[in-house]
C-alpha cells in the first residue's frame, strides 16, 4: 500500500524516489570498498605522522593535518550517508540493517585511529594555539577549533574516549536501531487494513471524525502493547546518558545539547520560560476557539489536528506541491529556487509512503562533495506541502553551506531550523496571498497556527517531558506508567483545558524518534520558529539587500555563532524581548482567527 486508506495513489500523481548513485551505485560497488580501504590507509598515515605531536607542530603542519582530516571526514561521511539512506528506504529489510551495521563498525574502526586529532587539539595551551593560528591556512579552521574547544572541560582521558567511541556501535547506536526497526515493523489495524505509523498518524488529520477516533484507538492499542519495549529503550538510553554526563561533568541532562548547539544555557532557559508563559495566550486560547468551531466544550485529543468543519480536505497532487513551493522560493530569491529545483530534477527526493520506510521527514546533508537527499512521506495534505517546503529549506541551506567543507558546513541545530522554517513561511505567505476566498483563508490560517503551535508549544512541551524523564531516571528505572505520567503532565499543561485526554493517550510518547535519536533536539524547532518570525518581520520592512544577507547567513554554515549571524539583521537572541517578538506573531494569528470566528462561526 502506498498511501493512506483515504488517499488514492493516483490522486497524488507520480512521486519521486531517490537515486543514490551519486553516492555509490550499489551496496557491493567496488567504489565503496575502494573508499573504505583508502580511508583506512589515510587514517593510519595520519596517526603515524602526527599522533602525539600536535602541540609541537607549527601552523602550516597543522593546516595540512586538518585539510587531510577534513577530506577523510568527507569520505567516511559519504559511506555512512549511503548506508543510512539505503536503510531508511526499508528498515524492515534485514540486509539493509546488516549493511548499515557493517558500515558503522568499519567506519568506526577507522575514525578511532584519528580520534587523537580532536583530543590533542583540546589539550594545546591557549597561548601556544594562538601562535599556531597565525598561519593563514590553519586559521581557516578557527571556527571549528573554537567550537571543539568548548568541550575541553568535559573531555576524558584518551583511553576512555577511545573506549566510548568504539563501544558506540554496540551501545547507543544499537538501541537506536532497535527503536527504528521496532517502529517500522508495527502495523495499525484500521478498517480491514494494516497501516504503517506514517499512514496511521496521517488519519488523525482526516475529515472523517469516526476515522480519527478509530485510528487513535488503534495507535493506542499497538503502541501500548509495545510499551515495555519502548520503555526499555528509553530507560537504557537515559541511563547511558546519565553515566556519560556524570563522567563528563555536565550540570544537567540538557547541558551537552546546549554546548553542541553553540547556544548559552540562559538563552535556552529564556526561550523555554517565554513559551511556557505564553501557553494560555497561544495553545489554550486557540484550542478553545477550535472547540467552539466544532460546537463542543472540549476536543478529544484525536481531534487536535482535525481539519476545520469548513475544510474540504482536498488532496494536493505532487506536481502542485512542487510548483507551489518553488514559486514561493522564486519570488523571494531566484538563486534559492534554482538550488531547490535541482532536488526535483536530479533524484534527490524520496516521497512515497512505503512499507518499512523511515517515518516522518528529513533532509540528510550527506557530505559537501555530494549533495543532500530529502525523505518525505507525502500523502497530499496541505501540511505535507509545508513539510516539503521545510525540508527543501534544509536542503538548500546544506547546499549553500557545503563549500565550508566537512568540518565546518554543519550548522548547530538551533540555526539549522532557520532556512527550513523560513521556507515554510515563504510558502504559506504565498499561498495565503493568492487565496481570495475568506473561508479558505480562515482554513489556511488555522492550519498555519496549528503548525506553529506544533513547532513551538508542542516542542517545548516535548523538551519538558525529556527533562522529567531524564531527571527521574537518575532515581531508578521508569515503568511505562511512570513515563506516561510525565507525558500526560506536560501535555495537559501545554495544550490546556480545551483538549480532553484520557488514558489511551498515555503511550503516545513512544513513537517520537527525536527522544531516541537526538536527546533535547526538540527545543531547536521552537528556537527556529521564533527566530524566523522575527527575521521575517525584518524582511517585510527591509529595503533591498535582505536576500543577499540571508543567503550569506546560510553560506556561513557552522562558522558563525547566532549573535554574529543575526547581527546584520539587527536581531539578538540573547535579548529576552526577542522571544516575545516571535511569539507575538503567533498570537496575532490567533487574534485574527478569533475575530474570524466571532464574525463567521461554523454551523
Amino acid at each position: 500500500m502506498t498511501a493512506t486508506a483515504k488517499t488514492k495513489p493516483e490522486d497524488l500523481g507520480a512521486l519521486p524516489e531517490w537515486d543514490l548513485t551519486d553516492l555509490y551505485p550499489a551496496t557491493d560497488a567496488p567504489a565503496l570498498e575502494a573508499d573504505i580501504q583508502r580511508a583506512a590507509k589515510e587514517a593510519e598515515a595520519l596517526a603515524d605522522q602526527y599522533e602525539g605531536k600536535l602541540a609541537s607542530l607549527d601552523g602550516a603542519a597543522l593546516a595540512d593535518l586538518l585539510s587531510r582530516y577534513d577530506g577523510l571526514s568527507d569520505v567516511l561521511g559519504r559511506v555512512m550517508s549511503f548506508a543510512y539512506l539505503v536503510y531508511a528506504r526499508d528498515m524492515n529489510d534485514p540486509e539493509s540493517g546488516r549493511f548499515l551495521q557493517t558500515m558503522q563498525e568499519r567506519t568506526n574502526d577507522i575514525s578511532t585511529k584519528t580520534l587523537f586529532v580532536t583530543l590533542e587539539l583540546n589539550r594545546i595551551e591557549d597561548d601556544v594555539l594562538e601562535r599556531q593560528l597565525e598561519d593563514a591556512a590553519f586559521a581557516r579552521y578557527r571556527p571549528w577549533i573554537r567550537d571543539l574547544r568548548a568541550f575541553r572541560d568535559h573531555q576524558l582521558d584518551d583511553a576512555l574516549e577511545k573506549l566510548l567511541h568504539e563501544k558506540h556501535v554496540a551501545g547507543r547506536a544499537a538501541w537506536v536501531r532497535l527503536f527504528d526497526e521496532t517502529l517500522a515493523r508495527l502495523r495499525f489495524p484500521f478498517r480491514g487494513e494494516q497501516l504503517t505509523n506514517a499512514q496511521a498518524l496521517d488519519i488523525l488529520s482526516s475529515k472523517d471524525a469516526a476515522a480519527r477516533r478509530e485510528i487513535a484507538e488503534s495507535l493506542s492499542g499497538v503502541l501500548g502493547e509495545n510499551g515495555q519495549t519502548f520503555a526499555l529503550i528509553t530507560n537504557t538510553l537515559a541511563k547511558d546518558k546519565e553515566i556519560e554526563d556524570r563522567w563528563r561533568n555536565y550540570a544537567q541532562p540538557i547541558s551537552q545539547r546546549n554546548l553542541e548547539n553553540v547556544v548559552e544555557d540562559e538563552v535556552v532557559e529564556a526561550l523555554i520560560a517565554a513559551v511556557r508563559a505564553a501557553y494560555p495566550h497561544l495553545s489554550h486560547r486557540y484550542y478553545a476557539i477550535k472547540a467552539k468551531w466544532f460546537g463542543v466544550d472540549a476536543l478529544d485529543y484525536w481531534d487536535r489536528n482535525a481539519p476545520l468543519p469548513e475544510d474540504d480536505d482536498k488532496v494536493v497532487p505532487w506536481d502542485t506541491a512542487q510548483s507551489t513551493v518553488l514559486e514561493a522560493y522564486e519570488a523571494f530569491s531566484p538563486e534559492l529556487a534554482d538550488i531547490g529545483r535541482r532536488f526535483f530534477d536530479s533524484g534527490w527526493i524520496d516521497a512515497p509512503v512505503r512499507e518499512g520506510k523511515a517515518p516522518g521527514a528529513f533532509s540528510h546533508p550527506t557530505v559537501p562533495s555530494a549533495h543532500p537527499y530529502l525523505l518525505l512521506n507525502y500523502q497530499g495534505k496541505t501540511r505535507d506541502v509545508m513539510t516539503l517546503a521545510h525540508e527543501l529549506g534544509h536542503g538548500v541551506h546544506q547546499v549553500l553551506a557545503g563549500p565550508q567543507g566537512a568540518l565546518m558546513s554543519d550548522t548547530p541545530l538551533t540555526l539549522a531550523e532557520t532556512a527550513s522554517v523560513f521556507g515554510e513561511q515563504l510558502t504559506f505567505r504565498a499561498m495565503l496571498n493568492a487565496e481570495q476566498d475568506p473561508t479558505r483563508r480562515r482554513i489556511m490560517l488555522a492550519s498555519k497556527v496549528e503548525d506553529m503551535l506544533n513547532t513551538v508549544v508542542r516542542q517545548i512541551a516535548f523538551c519538558e517531558f525529556e527533562r522529567k524523564v531524564h531527571d527521574r531516571r537518575r532515581d531508578g528505572e521508569l515503568t511505562p506508567d511512570d513515563i506516561g505520567d510525565a507525558w500526560m503532565s506536560v501535555q495537559g499543561e501545554s495544550l490546556g483545558p480545551a483538549i480532553r485526554m484520557d488514558d489511551s493517550y498515555r503511550c503516545y510518547w513512544s513513537y517520537i524518534p527525536h527522544f531516541i535519536h537526538t536527546p533535547f533536539y526538540v527545543y531547536a524547532y521552537a528556537f527556529g520558529d521564533c527566530l524566523v518570525n522575527a527575521l521575517y518581520a525584518v524582511y517585510q520592512d527591509a529595503e533591498q539587500g535582505f536576500q543577499a544577507k540571508y543567503l550569506d547567513m546560510l553560506r556561513a554554515g557552522g562558522t558563525l555563532r547566532h549573535k554574529e549571524l543575526l547581527a546584520p539583521f539587527g536581531l539578538d537572541a540573547s535579548d529576552p524581548a526577542f522571544w516575545s517578538k516571535g511569539l507575538g506573531v503567533i498570537e496575532s494569528f490567533v487574534d485574527e482567527l478569533e475575530a474570524a470566528f466571532e464574525t463567521a462561526p461554523a454551523g
